[in-house]
Order: C-alpha cells, then sequence, then structure tokens
C-alpha cells in the first residue's frame, strides 16, 4: 500500500494533473470575480472548486502518509499544507479574510514546477543584498524628503506639505510618472532653480538604485545557471565514471572467459 501511494505521488503524471487543476482552479477564480458569469454557472463553478479543494486536500494527505516527518520539515511543503488548509476554512463573517486568501492557492505552481521553484529559491538568496539596497533607499528618499518638505512645503503643501507627502511625491517621481508635467514644471514656475534638485534626485533613485536592484536579480539568475551547469557537468562525469566502471568489469569478465576457454581447449586437446 505504501509504496503504491509513493508511486502515485511522486509520478510525473500526477503532478502534471496537480498542475491541470491548479490551472483550472485559477479560471474558476477569475469568473468568480465577474457577477454575470457566477449568475449563469455559479452552482457549476463552486461544484468545481469543492472537487479540486478537494483533490488538493487528498493530495496533501498522501504526501504526509510517504514523507510523514520530512514533509513538515520542507517549506515548500508546509506552504502547500497552509494554502489547502485556508481553503477548508468554513465560509462566515469571522474568516472572511482568511477566505479571500485562498487564491494563494495558485502561488502551488510554484512548489509543483521545479524551475518555478529554483527562480524563487535563488531570489530568496539575494534578499540580504535586496535589503541593504533597501535601506540605502530609503536613506536617500528620507534625506530628499526633508529637503523637499523645507523647500516647497509651503508653496505645494498637497505635494510636500509633511514628510510623508513628501515621501510618496518623491516615489511617483522616481517613477517617472507625470513627473516633468504634472510635478516638476508647474514648480518650477515658482521656483525656477527646482531642476537642480530634482535631476539629481531622479538620477540617483531611478537610474542608479533601480539599476542595482536589477543587478542583484541577474547575478542570481546567472548563479541559478551556474548552479545547473555544474550540477550537469557532476551527472555526466558520474555517468562516464559509472560507465568506466562497467567497461573495466566487462574487461575483467570477457578475460577470465578467454582463460577459461582456453583451459578447455587444452583439456581438449
Amino acid at each position: 500500500m505504501y509504496d503504491r501511494i509513493k508511486t502515485i505521488v511522486e509520478s510525473s503524471r500526477f503532478q502534471t494533473f496537480i498542475i491541470f487543476l491548479i490551472v483550472l482552479n485559477g479560471i474558476t477564480m477569475g469568473i468568480e470575480t465577474s457577477r454575470e458569469m457566477m449568475g449563469s454557472f455559479g452552482s457549476a463553478v463552486h461544484l468545481l472548486d469543492t472537487l479540486i479543494i478537494s483533490v488538493f486536500t487528498l493530495e496533501i494527505a498522501m504526501r504526509i502518509y510517504v514523507h510523514r516527518g520530512a514533509f513538515f520539515r520542507d517549506p515548500w511543503s508546509l506552504f502547500d499544507f497552509f494554502v489547502v488548509a485556508i481553503s477548508l476554512v468554513p465560509a462566515g463573517d469571522i474568516f472572511s479574510i482568511l477566505r479571500i486568501l485562498r487564491v494563494l492557492r495558485l502561488f502551488r505552481l510554484i512548489t509543483v514546477v521545479p524551475q518555478m521553484r529554483k527562480i524563487v529559491a535563488a531570489l530568496i538568496g539575494v534578499v540580504p543584498g535586496m535589503l541593504s539596497i533597501a535601506g540605502l533607499m530609503t536613506l536617500i528618499f528620507y534625506i530628499f524628503a526633508i529637503m523637499a518638505t523645507n523647500l516647497y512645503g509651503e508653496s505645494f503643501p498637497q505635494w510636500f506639505g509633511t514628510l510623508s507627502e513628501s515621501f510618496y511625491t518623491l516615489f511617483q517621481v522616481m517613477t517617472l510618472e507625470s513627473w516633468s508635467m504634472g510635478i516638476v514644471r508647474p514648480i518650477m514656475e515658482q521656483h525656477p532653480n527646482a531642476w537642480v534638485f530634482f535631476i539629481p534626485f531622479i538620477f540617483i533613485a531611478t537610474f542608479v538604485m533601480i539599476n542595482l536592484v536589477v543587478a542583484v536579480i541577474v547575478d542570481a539568475m546567472a548563479l541559478l545557471k551556474e548552479d545547473e551547469e555544474q550540477h550537469i557537468i557532476e551527472e555526466i562525469k558520474g555517468a562516464d565514471t559509472t560507465l568506466q566502471q562497467e567497461i573495466r568489469e566487462l574487461k575483467t569478465e570477457i578475460g577470465e572467459l578467454r582463460a577459461l576457454l582456453a583451459g578447455q581447449r587444452r583439456q581438449a586437446d
């Protein structure tokens, strides 16, 4: 019984079936946001959703049965358990937020698709570098926000009246969304030299800091590719070693067979 369930859980067909159900579940969740579609197919959508979560629950139970304690030591398995458990929470006002979080089921694609899982693991590995960049960017924003509040707070209180408003306005400027015609040019009508403040900020916050974030992510992807290449090389070396060992054993057997045949010939003569 155990071996049979383990074979099912680890089979590629079963994994493909789970991926299909996750994608199908994502489609049904999208349909649930349409009142017109739910008015026509609401009962069928709810029935399909119930069947899908039943399969997910059965899958988790099978994996716990197969892996046992190792299941709860695997972060990806715990994530699967968490999102499926949320889906089992009964509907109601108290648990309405948890019911909304059932959309996290779609993230299970990451756990069942190995390549996605590797990418997420690589991104998690660069979190310390990302935090350092985020800390530096926060410091830059804080300095420029204080300066902007003092320089333009009285003239444009809707944008720079408080420190928090200055933060938000500078964030909009950093994204380059209507920064020139919407913010900087109106300010320059009263403060002609305002460009001296905003141009360096855009250069530092947008072109330098954002590119640093991109560089860290690209570096993580490069490390991921190097790890995969190294893994492939190790597999090739292992296969080559095994092949050489088998060739040596085959040569030994051939030598023994020749010696045996030679002995039989001498006895025959």
